[in-house]
């Protein structure tokens, strides 16, 4: 038993372990440290500080491990698997699925640094520049001229990052992006980085418990990755990659499964042009794939060449050398590492268009709206704090919406000369000016004057909410149009 505080302790603790699992037939695996496996038994573990995660086949092989650890030391024990690492684990064995939460750790992060709760919901969890559509030039951001923050605004700050790290990485990777930006920063942080640190906050509020969903399958690894050219300061472009397991059927679509690792960060080298940043993409995602591949290999579970779907053709073709290279002579020559692994059919590079990698919501900044259509693809919802049934504790009201790809606009022309206006209310009669979809492609946003932009906003192409609006007299400038779901 290690004695906790003494830098020593995890060490000497190790060094008494793992001989007396040794004299029973249990080894550490050759390439994955913490991971041990049975000479002869279907067991396999992981070892995190005091932590066993065990798996196994046949309970008279768990109570094996369970005898033999009950020689040398005094131990509890969890059969149903609930809890590791403050991780809570719902399992449904007929459905063949489980489900990871961290429930009160964002209530916890959020009590401990006293933060309010926002009087409107955030659905971005960073801020988010509308590109100049039309314009010859898009300008970068201008630079950032704010106030500095003091030592101690710093410090709280670090650990505010890194507090929400681990729940991000662990859970709720919507997180990863602004959290990348904010640690590229926090050593020379200013009044602007408090506020999109107070926005990440705000976000963590109104979304608080996240569920990631794995279903059962063959266990082979799959990778979408992509990248974005130039989106972060000092002309950095950004990575992303998206892993998860699913079959061995070698499709390019494999059904959606929880990510086992994502990858969202900023490369270190600046980049010369889109193809180049995506090549580099490639080679980032399949370097952090290798040792993923090894530790399923040693759990029993051999890995055919690891699928990588790409969203652009000149990267794809640079990759596995079906394209006759002019200008990219200068791309970095690490990235050829690629190259030489996909001849060694270790990865395979396929072509998927951009609206289907999953890889490209962890390379931008997007707008709320983004946010919320896709936010489902990646998590659980069922007990976020946008839902009806916790109207105590979220004043914002849900409407229920029917999704629709096209919206014909002479459905709103007969309110285009009327003076309607849309209002919902709260059960206390409070009004309400911003109206939360769970999967809609925007928020309500206060109207403006004009009564045609209000009828085009309220007939968008992308979705159309199921309500009703009741006109009323131009003339009664302070009269409200009652609104009900239909």
């Amino acid at each position: 038993k290690g004695m906790y505080g003494l830098p020593q302790a995890g060490i000497l603790a190790n060094k008494q372990l793992v001989p007396h699992l040794k004299q029973h037939g249990y080894h550490q695996c050759q390439h994955t440290p913490g991971l041990f496996t049975h000479e002869t038994r279907p067991v396999a573990f992981t070892l995190i500080v005091d932590d066993f995660g065990v798996k196994y086949v046949g309970s008279e092989n768990a109570q094996h491990l369970r005898d033999i650890l009950k020689l040398k030391y005094t131990i509890t024990e969890d059969w149903e698997g609930n809890n590791f690492l403050g991780m809570q684990l719902d399992w449904d064995y007929g459905q063949r699925i489980v489900d990871i939460s961290m429930p009160g750790y964002v209530a916890k992060t959020l009590q401990r640094f006293q933060h309010p709760t926002p009087t409107r919901p955030e659905h971005s969890p960073h801020a988010y520049i509308e590109p100049d559509y039309g314009a010859p030039v898009q300008y970068t951001a201008p630079e950032d001229t704010s106030t500095p923050l003091t030592p101690i605004e710093i410090k709280t700050l670090m650990k505010i990052i890194g507090t929400l790290l681990y729940y991000a990485r662990a859970i709720d990777s919507t997180m990863l992006v602004a959290l990348g930006t904010l640690a590229a920063a926090q050593t020379q942080g200013t009044q602007a980085t408090a506020e999109a640190c107070t926005k990440l906050l705000n976000y963590a509020v109104t979304h608080p418990d996240a569920k990631v969903r794995f279903k059962a399958s063959e266990m082979i690894l799959h990778i979408h990755s992509d990248a974005s050219y130039l989106s972060e300061a000092k002309a950095r472009s950004r990575v992303g990659g998206y892993f998860f397991l699913g079959e061995s059927d070698g499709s390019s679509n494999p059904p959606l499964n929880g990510a086992i690792h994502v990858v969202s960060q900023i490369m270190a080298n600046v980049m010369a042009s889109a193809a180049e940043a995506e090549v580099g993409g490639l080679f980032i995602n399949a370097h952090t794939a290798c040792p993923i591949r090894t530790t399923l290999i040693e759990l029993g579970h051999p890995q055919p060449p690891t699928i990588i779907l790409t969203e652009n053709a000149c990267a794809k073709g640079i990759a596995d050398d079906t394209v006759k290279q002019k200008r990219s002579k200068a791309i970095d020559m690490r990235f050829y590492w690629v190259r030489d692994r996909i001849e060694q059919k270790q990865f395979t590079i396929l072509w998927k268009k951009g609206s289907e990698n999953l890889a490209d919501y962890f390379t931008k900044h997007h707008p709320a709206s983004h946010h919320q259509r896709v936010r489902s693809r990646y998590l659980q919802q069922d007990h976020e704090a946008n839902t009806a049934s916790d109207s105590d504790n979220n004043p914002w009201i849900v409407v229920e919406h029917k999704r629709k790809r096209k919206v014909e606009h002479q459905n709103m022309q007969q309110h285009d000369e009327s003076h309607c206006e849309g209002v919902l209310r709260n059960e206390d009669s409070t009004q309400v000016n911003h109206i939360h979809f769970p999967q809609l492609t925007h928020l309500i946003p206060p109207f403006s004057s004009s009564t045609h932009k209000r009828a085009e906003h309220l007939a968008s192409p992308c979705s159309q909410a199921r309500l009703t609006y009741r006109p009323l007299p131009a003339s009664n400038d302070q009269s409200e149009a009652l609104a009900s779901s239909s």
